[in-house]
């Protein structure tokens, strides 16, 4: 039986073959084989539709090994840390009225016409004393969710995220403890199947250095080659991204924040009942074969922290 995937554009596909490694002709087997493998792991309980499987062989370049890891820590810390990453609810009033600040969007038109889909987070519109940075997470994890099952170009060429300070204060970065920063880390290069391309932030505030330090070290030496700082100095984002792929608000053509959050709110409103039908998919430590899982030596005791490899 032929994969049900969505048939991808010329120009994607052309990536997919060159720089994933995927082979048209081998997909059903790569998935059989994953299948298979997934069947065969009797604590894990995934979604196993071929689009959603598809993701993680992507977000691997098609090495089966690396794909069963991630796939596996995605749900494993969904499970572990289910206030930190699994979504089941996107209809909750605390959950639309942070997304409806228009906080944290994703651009409608990616980077040059066919590259990284963007992703902006504006920290300065949700108000500190009223949302904490877990429900602000709860948001950006539904969109990266959606992403992970629709969006073939965040799945063929990744995402570059722009965290826009203006209008925050520390309190806004310190809600960002050690303990948080090390799992966010992990879930992003160890569990999620979108591979971030690059992290910008503009319109730092006092206090920035002190948080970026401590996640720095957390991330392996090629993801921190993906960090770049800009301070106030717009014009250096706009060298790595041309500002008319930016929101009207910012001076660009890439839609208006408003136009942008309607589309996601009925979006959100039609993955409802898949959000809600994640409360069925995780883990059974209890039935993991072999050892279990060691999380202090995942995330480090009394302070430290095991390095991190990403690709």
């Amino acid at each position: 039986m032929a994969p049900q995937i969505r048939p991808l554009t010329p120009e994607l596909q052309k990536v997919a073959i060159e720089q994933l490694k995927e082979d048209p002709d081998r997909l059903e087997a790569d998935l059989l084989a994953f299948r298979t493998w997934i069947e065969q792991q009797p604590h894990l309980n995934p979604r196993t539709d071929d689009q959603y499987l598809v993701a993680f062989l992507r977000g691997c370049k098609y090495s089966l090994e690396r794909a069963k890891s991630k796939l596996d820590k995605f749900y494993t810390l969904k499970t572990k840390y289910p206030e930190f990453f699994r979504v089941t609810s996107t209809t909750d009033g605390k959950f639309r009225e942070i997304h409806q600040t228009g906080a944290i969007i994703y651009m409608p038109t990616p980077l040059n016409e066919n590259g990284p889909r963007i992703g902006i987070w504006r920290m300065g519109l949700v108000p500190v004393e009223k949302y904490s940075i877990l429900e602000c997470m709860q948001v950006a994890q539904a969109l990266q969710e959606i992403a992970i099952l629709e969006d073939d170009y965040a799945n063929i060429n990744g995402i570059v995220f722009i965290m826009d300070m203006q209008g925050a204060t520390a309190a806004h970065l310190f809600q960002m403890t050690p303990s948080m920063a090390k799992k966010f880390t992990v879930f992003s290069e160890e569990a999620l199947p979108l591979r971030i391309k690059g992290q910008h932030f503009i319109n730092t505030i006092t206090g920035f250095e002190q948080i970026f330090n401590m996640f720095k070290p957390m991330m392996s030496k090629k993801m921190q080659s993906r960090l770049f700082v800009h301070g106030n100095k717009m014009e250096l984002l706009t060298e790595q991204i041309p500002l008319k792929y930016l929101p009207v608000e910012y001076g660009g053509e890439n839609g208006t924040v408003p136009e942008i959050v309607a589309n996601w709110e009925k979006k959100l409103d039609d993955y409802s009942e898949f959000f809600k039908d994640n409360a069925n998919y995780g883990t059974d430590e209890s039935l993991r074969q072999g050892k279990p899982i060691d999380f202090d030596g995942l995330f480090g005791s009394e302070g430290s922290f095991r390095k991190l490899n990403v690709d």
